[in-house]
């Protein structure tokens, strides 16, 4: 996934890699990582919790806007609430 940010960056196209994998980052480097507490092949968490899917979403999507941020930046996803 890192490797295809990356691609995805240098044509212009902003992305957020949803990493599970610490290793993953240091490895590849993207330009925006979000680390998900959770298994691998779940970065959304659970098919039956909607409203913790939305909140990773939403915080991928606030790294996008956050302009203070510097590739590679990675942040560790903290459950709100």
């Amino acid at each position: 996934m890192g490797l295809v940010a990356l691609e995805l960056e240098r044509a212009g196209i902003s992305t957020v890699a949803l990493q599970l994998l610490h290793a993953a980052v240091a490895e590849v480097r993207p330009p925006r990582s979000l680390w998900v507490p959770l298994r691998e092949g779940c970065a959304l968490g659970s098919a039956g919790d909607p409203e913790y899917r939305r909140a990773v979403l939403e915080a991928a999507f606030e790294m996008l806007e956050d302009a203070s941020l510097t590739a590679p930046a990675l942040l560790e996803y903290v459950a709100r609430g």
